[in-house]
């Protein structure tokens, strides 16, 4: 129900959540960082209507974006008729191995529990020393979402612990590179968190 629910939001999602970072300096200063230590091809999984990939390229990263929603890639292309987006699912990315340079995985896993972020993909598809950004709700709970941006919807919110998620992203051939959490905002149900991730690289060894 993910896909159905979020082609029906498409065009209301992208009204109301019009800039990438909605004024959080935190947020944007973790993808500044991410887009400094950056080089080469960057996906956006789970970019929705393609506002972070956007600020990824006035970051200056050569960004593109996936999401599995047609009626999000549709708005994507609408918005930003420069930039690549495509329809795609996280769990088996239509990309090569090795090929990414850099992912932002920015809010994209809230509809699936911690155990099923698919860390083995991202790593798959990220060059080795590549890095992965990203955002997450932070405790350890689950809601169901009937209704939101003005449509009735069928969504469950998962709110990810930190440790689990940096085992579950080491386990699969990442090494944590930092760390933030901060308190939520006026309109976010909890506190929030970003990791930036790099991929091991087997010819150097593991940097934890």
């Amino acid at each position: 129900m993910t896909r159905a629910s979020y082609d029906t939001v498409a065009a209301d999602y992208a009204r109301l959540l019009p800039d990438a970072h909605d004024g959080r300096p935190l947020d944007a200063a973790v993808m500044r960082a991410f887009a400094e230590m950056t080089e080469g091809l960057v996906a956006d999984l789970g970019c929705g209507t393609g506002r972070i990939t956007q600020h990824l390229h006035e970051l200056g990263l050569t960004s593109f974006g996936i999401d599995l929603s047609d009626g999000m890639v549709d708005q994507a292309r609408r918005a930003y008729p420069h930039l690549a987006f495509s329809q795609g699912d996280m769990n088996a990315l239509d990309l090569q191995d090795n090929i990414l340079g850099g992912a932002v995985v920015w809010y994209s896993t809230v509809h699936m529990p911690a155990s099923e972020v698919p860390w083995e993909e991202f790593c798959r598809v990220l060059k080795p020393g590549g890095h992965l950004l990203h955002a997450f709700k932070l405790g350890d709970r689950k809601q169901h979402l009937p209704h939101a941006y003005g449509h009735d919807v069928d969504l469950e919110v998962y709110w990810h612990g930190i440790e689990e998620t940096v085992a579950n992203a080491t386990a699969a051939g990442f090494d944590e590179v930092a760390r933030l959490q901060r308190r939520k905002g006026a309109d976010e149900g909890g506190p929030q968190a970003f990791l930036l991730l790099g991929k091991r690289n087997p010819a150097a060894g593991s940097t934890s």
